[in-house]
């Protein structure tokens, strides 16, 4: 099957924080805090996805306060922090909305995105990905990411749902 096709069954999109929804560079303030650098096009893109009955998820290696603080401003309810092991937050997630595989996107760069992007049904990789994700990837977005990547994504399964349309005519006006 083509990447629109497997869009259509999607009902949660998972993402990866650094690299995906960040440009992957780790900023320092003056006390030694972590910051990190988002795109206002995924944030609206996500906002967006939301307002069309999908769910977002993000999981995330690292643990950093201006992330927690981004995915609370989102509205993301869905967000791991601090794991690896990825596929034990994604099968969590799964069970929370009663979800088939083939329902579940997973939008990822790096090697510890290689086993739920193997497991589910819409695998996604940023331009800026590994080749060995890019291999799994039945889409790869033309944006890196952290500068628009996510939307870019969420923008391909909202207009193979036949809801981006919508979405635009809403906020647009």
């Amino acid at each position: 099957m083509n990447a629109k096709s497997l869009a259509k069954d999607i009902k949660l999109i998972v993402l990866d924080c650094d690299g995906v929804l960040t440009d992957g560079g780790l900023y320092y303030d003056h006390e030694g805090n972590v910051t990190k650098r988002f795109n206002v096009l995924d944030g609206l893109g996500i906002k967006a996805a939301q307002a069309s009955d999908l769910v977002i998820g993000v999981i995330t290696g690292l643990d950093a306060k201006s992330v927690a603080t981004r995915m609370n401003d989102l509205g993301i309810t869905d967000y791991y922090a601090g794991h690896l092991k990825k596929m034990v937050c994604i099968e969590e997630i799964r069970e929370k909305y009663n979800l088939e595989w083939q329902q579940i996107a997973y939008v990822g760069d790096d090697w510890i995105d290689l086993a739920p992007m193997r497991k589910v049904g819409l695998p996604i990789a940023v331009a800026n990905a590994m080749p060995e994700v890019k291999e799994v990837a039945v889409l790869e977005t033309k944006t890196a990411g952290g500068h628009g990547a996510v939307r870019e994504a969420l923008n391909f399964i909202m207009n193979a749902q036949g809801k981006l349309e919508g979405i635009v005519n809403s906020i647009g006006g």
